[in-house]
């Protein structure tokens, strides 16, 4: 297979994280005899000091024409003036609306030997496997922004179509996994949460009858979601319901630089990128955490290549390199903990491995 990869580092850990992820693509093409072909292109804070926009249009033309775009991260100190007129996360916001991608899927599966980093009891964490699918594309981050001397204002909108299309992906990706879904709004309160439900309620009915659907009320989520994370499998909700929902999950797997994620629209492309930030604070340090970068390869070669093999492959590679021991200074203190390089070095040796017994057993 040959295939367009546009890449995006962005700012702080971006460069780091995504150059391994990018040493394990090549190698899973080396291996399987695939064509990735990648193309590097500037996006938030680095564009704007580079061309004075967070998005520029020859970056965005270049994500149009790619078969998928690997993301690291923007923001940082140097651009954080919330009275910018330009800002990096202008242009994450601007890349998911151009590229119509409405579904931001985030698994969290925590793995057994990470969760002593996580601060939440071992016998809650075994057997959580779930994935976050959060609206992207529309709500309070995309509506009309106003700024007075005595106020201002946000407003959250979301149309019928909107709402369908998210419903719709989750119900098929529950389709494939244990065939339940929860809906999360704020019923009780928001006008645009009682259509949410509405609209959830009757395209699962209508389209989904195999599909359990449940509704819960966003703050009572994020109590069950630390308290009984098993029993969810699909949660599908709004764009910032979804944005605080998946940063609280992130602490069921023990870390932020463990968990990637998959930005989808209608088409092949899609925006693949780890859901932890640009942490500046250890840029260029060569400590940061690779995995999440790594794990959202893998999406890319599942989502949009349709590699599902060579997908599992990596993802089994990261598995056994946490079986073996190998976390960085978020997973481990002291002086077990390993850098990034070291890190990327044990995913390729497994990787290598396990694509190994991939061909013997073809």
């Amino acid at each position: 297979m040959h295939a367009e990869i546009v890449v995006l580092p962005g700012d702080g850990i971006g460069p780091e994280v995504t150059h391994a992820a990018v040493q394990v693509l090549r190698a899973v093409a080396r291996r399987h005899g695939h064509a990735f072909a990648f193309t590097q292109c500037l996006i938030g804070g680095a564009a704007i000091d580079a061309t004075g926009q967070a998005l520029p249009e020859d970056t965005l033309q270049r994500c149009r024409e790619a078969d998928a775009v690997l993301l690291g991260a923007v923001g940082g100190p140097k651009w954080s003036d919330p009275k910018a007129p330009v800002r990096p996360e202008q242009g994450l916001l601007a890349i998911r609306k151009a590229l119509g991608l409405y579904a931001n899927l985030r698994p969290v599966k925590p793995h057994p030997a990470a969760m002593g980093a996580s601060p939440i009891k071992p016998h809650l964490l075994t057997g959580v496997d779930l994935v976050v699918v959060r609206e992207l594309t529309g709500g309070v981050y995309f509506g009309q922004k106003t700024r007075t001397g005595s106020g201002a204002s946000d407003l959250c909108e979301y149309t019928i179509e909107e709402i369908e299309r998210v419903v719709r992906r989750a119900c098929h990706l529950a389709r494939t996994r244990r065939g339940h879904v929860v809906s999360v709004d704020k019923a009780n309160v928001l006008e645009t949460s009682r259509l949410w439900r509405e609209v959830a309620t009757r395209v699962a009915g209508s389209e989904f009858p195999d599909v359990t659907l449940e509704h819960q009320l966003v703050d009572s989520m994020a109590m069950h979601l630390l308290a009984r994370p098993r029993d969810y499998d699909v949660i599908v909700t709004e764009n910032m319901f979804g944005d605080i929902l998946t940063d609280e999950a992130s602490m069921l797997a023990g870390s932020l630089g463990l968990l990637p994620s998959a930005s989808l629209g209608e088409g092949r492309v899609g925006l693949y990128e780890p859901i932890h930030g640009s942490a500046p604070d250890i840029a260029g340090r060569g400590i940061a955490n690779p995995y999440a970068a790594i794990l959202s390869a893998a999406l890319l070669l599942r989502h949009s290549l349709g590699l599902e093999d060579e997908a599992g492959a990596i993802e089994l590679a990261v598995s056994h390199a946490l079986d073996a021991g190998t976390f960085t200074a978020d997973l481990a203190a002291g002086d077990t903990a390993v850098g990034t390089r070291a890190a990327t070095e044990a995913v390729l040796e497994h990787l290598l491995d396990t694509c190994y017994v991939a061909e013997l057993r073809d």
